[in-house]
């Protein structure tokens, strides 16, 4: 089996071919598997980084990593996500961890917001994120929104 090789892009880095295994994860993950019935295609992909780890064509995992003013006043990180093919091979931290390296590099000094959905508030504090919020019910899941400061 080959290791897995990660990659850094801009939306007009990304192929065709990429785009469309990248918002299929997507559609997979939060529309069907978490029953969440929203737009996706959103528009801010065009001013995105996007964070993937693949073995050979096949998607492992992906987020998105956002300007300040974006979603946030902050830099912030979103539709952090692990497939069926990348699951339970820590690639979940793996990811978060290059996503603030990628950050820190990108956006020097600025602080990272997430909004996390409540149930991995554990795993984004073990990765130093600090809750910065009530909870809130975002499409029917129990969110709250983290920092990680740019001082750590």
């Amino acid at each position: 089996m080959s290791e897995p090789h990660w990659t850094l892009q801009s939306f007009d880095q990304l192929s065709n071919q990429q785009l469309y295994t990248l918002l299929q994860a997507r559609s997979r993950v939060f529309v069907v598997e978490q029953q969440c019935i929203y737009q996706d295609q959103d528009d801010i992909d065009l001013h995105a980084l996007h964070l993937s780890c693949w073995r050979g064509q096949t998607l492992l995992a992906y987020l998105r990593i956002l300007p300040a003013g974006t979603s946030f006043d902050e830099v912030s990180i979103g539709r952090v996500l692990t497939t069926d093919a990348g699951r339970g091979q820590g690639l979940g931290k793996a990811l978060m961890q290059r996503a603030i390296a990628a950050c820190q590099m990108q956006y020097p000094g600025h602080s990272i917001r997430i909004g996390a959905q409540d149930y991995l508030r554990r795993f984004y504090q073990d990765l130093g994120f600090i809750v910065d919020s009530d909870i809130y019910d975002e499409d029917g899941i129990a969110h709250v929104e983290m920092l990680y400061s740019a001082h750590l």
